[in-house]
């Protein structure tokens, strides 16, 4: 009996040119090439590497039966096993694959032309994926298709940036909105999310771990910054008179700065942040979901602010339409080291209903906040454990003063 041989897919023939083309140059030396025939050498490689690559992920997208065949989990499992290559590495090619050929059509052909290379392609799509499920079919094209341009001219880590942003250039109409929800969404995160650890190693030195919201490691740097500074002469050289590399310098000013905090200033268990200026609209401060910014570090949200506002130093910049400023705090907004022993006095521990948080350790809260014209004053204030001071600001949920004097909570129904 004859077998019929089935002829050559064509995606196999270019891929065996290919090989056969690069063992017929395998013993070329590029050194005496021209320098302008270098550069297009060097320019047209990674165009092909692009070109190849969106040839793998395509095969990949649909090589579930390679993996049927010997009993895999999956292409990537069977693929390592045969190259070798880093698993993590092979499962991000076929998540890869699998959203070009399901979904995003546009960075796929883009990587067909080599205008898009893996890396960028994998920054594009989770930029998308991160997108809200909600927007329409239209939005969603847009925005993949200026990610795609951006392509030929930003690198993956500017793409990133870009893609965080990319409803302001496609949909600036929806784009505060949904930024005020990421922003909320991503701070509830943080507060699950933030740790501390410390661990002695046993040489005279503690290994410090943590994990923060960025607007915090935004407020670290910057007073860190100001103790490590190359202008300032103690600590930051080496005997030989070098400057120190830059993480041995922000170790010691976090030392040094722990060594000059004032304790006289510290609020009782409460630490004393460092002075901060907050800048927000009018009419972002008048909504329940709106975003502020702290002054050369992360954007926040409007509650986040308004609770920084009954306990940190930091100084809240209220801007009109124009960006002018309409009102520049003072720290007399803050609760004095005298109005927090008078709430002790009332309160031994958090108001919260039921909770019994030391009052040592809870914040002084403005009961009618101040951008409404709250006063700080005790007849305003409330005492409240961090947990509770969050509650306080979170539009999700009411509270209300009982005749006890305890502050109930409850969700919004």
């Amino acid at each position: 009996m004859t077998t019929l041989q089935q002829p050559q897919h064509p995606v196999l023939g270019a891929v065996v040119a290919v090989t056969d083309a690069l063992e017929g140059v395998a013993a070329a030396n590029p050194v005496f090439m021209a320098t302008d025939q270098k550069a297009t050498a060097l320019l047209e490689i990674a165009r092909a590497k692009a070109q190849l690559a969106e040839l793998e992920l395509r095969v990949l997208a649909v090589a579930d039966d390679v993996a049927a065949e010997s009993g895999a989990r999956d292409v990537a499992a069977w693929l390592h096993h045969h190259t070798h290559q880093r698993p993590e590495t092979l499962r991000a090619d076929l998540r890869l694959a699998q959203a070009l050929d399901r979904t995003y059509h546009q960075v796929a052909a883009a990587m067909r032309r080599g205008a898009c290379n893996p890396a960028q392609a994998h920054v594009i799509v989770n930029a998308l994926d991160d997108l809200p499920a909600d927007l329409g079919a239209e939005i969603q094209t847009m925005a993949e298709e200026a990610l795609v341009a951006y392509a030929t001219r930003f690198d993956p880590t500017q793409l990133r940036r870009l893609g965080r942003r990319i409803l302001d250039v496609i949909a600036p109409e929806i784009a505060e909105a949904e930024e005020a929800k990421r922003l909320a969404a991503e701070e509830a995160h943080a507060r699950k999310k933030t740790r501390l650890a410390m661990r002695r190693l046993g040489d005279g030195t503690t290994r410090i771990s943590a994990v923060v919201p960025d607007a915090t490691a935004d407020r670290l740097a910057t007073t860190l910054e100001a103790f490590a500074s190359p202008r300032r002469d103690d600590g930051t050289r080496t005997d030989t008179g070098d400057y120190l590399p830059y993480d041995r310098r922000l170790g010691r000013a976090f030392c040094q700065m722990l060594e000059t905090l004032d304790p006289a200033r510290l609020p009782i268990h409460g630490g004393d942040a460092t002075t901060v200026i907050v800048t927000i609209d009018i009419d972002q401060l008048r909504k329940e979901a709106g975003i502020a910014q702290i002054a050369g570090g992360s954007p926040i949200t409007t509650a986040e602010a308004r609770r920084l506002a009954c306990t940190a130093n930091i100084i809240p910049a209220v801007l009109g339409g124009a960006s002018e400023v309409l009102d520049l705090g003072r720290k007399e907004r803050f609760f004095t080291a005298a109005q927090r022993r008078a709430l002790l006095l009332r309160s031994a521990t958090c108001e919260a209903e039921g909770c019994d948080i030391p009052g040592t350790w809870a914040e002084a809260h403005h009961w009618i906040a101040w951008a409404q014209g709250g006063a700080t004053d005790l007849d305003n204030a409330a005492l409240l454990c961090s947990h509770h001071h969050h509650r306080a600001h979170d539009s999700t949920y009411l509270h209300e003063r009982l005749p006890n004097g305890d502050i109930r909570f409850a969700r919004r129904t």
